[in-house]
């Protein structure tokens, strides 16, 4: 099943809720390399946007997205409601990025 639409409300205008299956989550884990870090240092020393670190948190909320979009479609789902995003440092230079909504099957009214 096909989970096209995702929201951070708790309902989807146009739509009925007529199953909840609970929550649902994508977890991915996240290091920076030696590289990245050096990189991420010349730059912030210049000020301003650091790209490297955008980009990297950038691919860690997709890898965290996609998780959670799978994760939903197995439970059954065809949309998740009150999607959210958390984030934790495990250890010093390592981040846990946590996607996670509630699993629903929708119709169209």
């Amino acid at each position: 099943m096909d989970i096209s639409l995702i929201t951070t409300s708790t309902s989807l205008e146009g739509y009925t809720i007529v199953k909840h299956l609970g929550v649902a989550r994508g977890i991915t884990v996240r290091s920076r390399s030696i590289v990245g870090n050096f990189a991420g240092g010349i730059q912030s020393l210049f000020g301003g946007r650091l790209s490297i670190y955008v980009e990297l948190c950038e691919r860690a909320r997709e890898e965290a997205y996609q998780h959670l979009i799978q994760h939903a479609q197995e439970r059954g789902a065809n949309a998740i409601i009150n999607m959210r995003y958390d984030a934790n440092e495990v250890m010093n230079g390592i981040t846990e990025v946590l996607a996670y909504g509630t699993a629903v099957v929708v119709e169209k009214i």
